[in-house]
């Protein structure tokens, strides 16, 4: 959570941490949730065995669709780097792409 870069949002001061985090099932265990509350973080997990939480999958949705368009470039489907600065700079590159692509396509 220390790791966190600062949210943009309001005019001020900058928060620090998220108000929610949002997971799906995999991450739910009592561990995780204290120590998001511990941090002052609301944990959006769904229990394992209960139907989801009505709403969450159009939010997770949003996250999905990112990951599938990153793992178009297959440099990031597979990770071959070894150095993170790389790694995150073709991350960068692929955001780019896949907004200029999309802002082409709106204007055509």
């Amino acid at each position: 959570m220390t790791g966190i870069p600062p949210v943009a949002g309001r005019p001020g001061r900058p928060r620090r941490r998220p108000d929610a985090l949002l997971e799906d099932k995999s991450y739910d265990s009592n561990p995780n949730r204290e120590e998001l509350r511990k941090h002052r973080t609301l944990p959006v997990i769904s229990r394992k065995g209960t139907p989801n939480i009505k709403g969450l999958g159009k939010l997770r949705y949003v996250v999905e669709q990112t990951f599938a368009l990153l793992h178009q470039f297959k440099r990031l489907a597979v990770r071959w780097e070894r150095r993170t600065e790389l790694h995150n700079a073709f991350v960068s590159l692929a955001c780019g792409l896949i907004c200029w692509r999309r802002l082409k396509k709106h204007r055509s």
